[in-house]
């Protein structure tokens, strides 16, 4: 029995989110179902972060475990062969240790959210990124993002279905900059709550618009109130972007 390791590439748009579902077809699904007919075997992929509906990859990591003797590079091939279809792509794979766990093995998880902020619709970037017409305000956003940096009660931004045991997350790391028309956001941390991010962008949002002020911001943080969170923000414009271990 091998345990093998594999980076993985996925626009969300299509899919009901990294984890099978009933109600639809899912990332977890699509590389399930090319496994079993690579190696012949029913093959459970454990993945590092559980991305929503319409929430893209650039760098999710997964595990599985296989009796195949198939190398690195085959194992990389025949699934972008079977996958090519389905706008997932295996960017690397290896052979690791037992012990190597996609979930728990993490030591940091980091995101990423892209604003495209200008009047004209998308077209390229249509489904890859949040379309906000109305000029933000950047400088104030770039303020306001440090002060989800450090350990928290992350209560009001999180979703009422989150089954987390504690509301309590360390943000160790957050950037936000401006590229022409686009802002480009980051937040490093071990683990995130059900919707934690997007909450947090679209509190962001209200900064930029100047509907809310930084005071504003720490004090919606500070009640550890569901409902004086900010609309959430859409899927589309979010990447689960590296995983550290």
């Amino acid at each position: 029995m091998r345990r093998y390791k594999c980076i993985v590439e996925y626009d969300g748009t299509s899919f009901v989110g990294w984890q099978r579902q009933t109600n639809g077809y899912s990332v977890q699904e699509a590389v399930e179902k090319s496994l079993k007919s690579i190696t012949q075997e029913k093959i459970r992929i454990h993945g590092s972060g559980r991305t929503d509906t319409g929430v893209h990859a650039k760098g999710q990591v997964i595990h599985f475990d296989s009796n195949t003797n198939l190398d690195e590079y085959t194992i990389t091939s025949a699934l972008n062969h079977y996958l090519k279809k389905e706008l997932i792509s295996i960017l690397s794979t290896e052979i690791v240790d037992d012990n190597f766990d996609a979930r728990r093995s993490a030591i940091l998880r980091t995101y990423e959210y892209l604003i495209i902020n200008r009047a004209a619709p998308l077209a390229i970037d249509k489904n890859k990124a949040w379309h906000i017409s109305k000029p933000l305000n950047e400088k104030l956003i770039f303020a306001a993002i440090k002060i989800f940096e450090g350990t928290h009660d992350f209560t009001t931004f999180r979703a009422a279905s989150c089954e987390a045991s504690s509301p309590i997350r360390t943000i160790e790391y957050t950037e936000a900059f401006a590229r022409n028309e686009e802002i480009l956001i980051t937040f490093q941390s071990k683990s995130f709550l059900q919707h934690q991010v997007r909450s947090m962008i679209g509190a962001l949002k209200l900064i930029g618009e100047e509907k809310w002020s930084i005071r504003d911001l720490q004090s919606a943080l500070d009640s550890k109130d569901r409902s004086r969170c900010a609309a959430l923000a859409p899927a589309c414009g979010l990447y689960l972007l590296k995983v550290s271990f």
